[in-house]
């Protein structure tokens, strides 16, 4: 039998596309969460709180890989931190962690936390990996949706995204689990670069909706960065495959095909549960088919 892998942040949308991953190579998972839950389909849940120190013992006891996907607004950095004093007392042989593209060289309290993330686990003592990847479609999407709430759509001169597919960050996570530790890996972007603009034009076609854009400046040494492209991955980064668009095409198409709702989608329509795309594809009782 071999040691379960432990996964912090296994609930999350990264960890939801992790754990299966992992489960499917054969090994048993583990996951620290915050709330208490049945053990299923060879992963196991246990109870802790990285930021409070609960829990955090029992988890990492018996691992020999700890996959750190936990994050939160604050307190990444004493997160991890409390991770790793854990992991090392327990033996933990390979420690990996995912953390952002730019962290050293935004000017954020947030990124400067994954910078200490970061640098706590190389000092740990524990053969370690860290890729940094660009922000998640999700995230964009997010964001955007609340832009586009607004009756004009503000555009950050010199802000450009590259985002990534979170399933694409899932597999090379995976992958670098069940190998050797690699030390800093080669970051992982989308396959675009895209300003708000242009990531926001895709959403409000596909929404039906129309917004004016405005131009405005990001103040201070955060500005400058962002203007200067620290946010952007260096020379030698991996790319995924995934397109900006295909995301949005797939997430906005699911929820209009929700209960048979009719929702103008530009290119597409839902009628009577029925969701057609060219000819393509169709959504019946909701879910996607492919039609060959």
């Amino acid at each position: 039998m071999t040691s379960p892998i432990l996964v912090t942040g296994g609930t999350g949308t990264l960890g939801g596309h992790v754990v299966p991953l992992l489960r499917a190579s054969g090994h048993d998972v583990r996951i620290l969460t915050r709330r208490a839950r049945p053990a299923a389909n060879g992963v196991e849940y246990v109870t802790g709180d990285l930021l409070r120190g609960e829990g955090v013992e029992a988890a990492v006891d018996g691992a020999e890989s700890v996959l750190h996907l936990a994050g939160g607004p604050k307190g990444d950095d004493e997160a991890t931190r409390a991770l790793v004093r854990a992991a090392s007392r327990a033996g933990v042989r390979h420690l990996l962690y995912i953390s952002v593209v730019g962290a050293d060289r935004v000017p954020l309290a947030w990124t400067r936390r994954k910078l200490e993330s970061e640098r706590a686990v190389a000092g740990s003592g524990i053969p370690w990996t860290t890729l940094r990847a660009a922000q998640f479609h999700d995230l964009a999407l997010t964001m955007v949706e609340k832009m586009a709430k607004l009756p004009v759509f503000p555009v950050p001169g010199g802000l450009r995204l590259q985002p990534v597919d979170s399933r694409e960050v899932a597999a090379r996570l995976a992958e670098l689990t069940l190998g050797a530790p690699s030390g800093l890996v080669p970051d992982l972007t989308g396959p675009h670069l895209y300003d708000l603009a242009a990531l926001a034009r895709p959403y409000l076609r596909l929404r039906g909706r129309r917004r004016p854009m405005l131009p405005v400046r990001i103040p201070g040494k955060a500005g400058r960065a962002y203007r200067a492209g620290a946010n952007l991955a260096p020379a030698g980064a991996e790319a995924g495959k995934r397109t900006w668009e295909e995301f949005l095409g797939e997430r906005l198409g699911q929820e209009s095909c929700r209960g048979g709702h009719r929702e103008r989608l530009g290119w597409e329509s839902c009628r009577g549960g029925r969701r057609e795309r060219l000819g393509q594809e169709s959504c019946r009782g909701g879910h996607r088919e492919r039609l060959g």
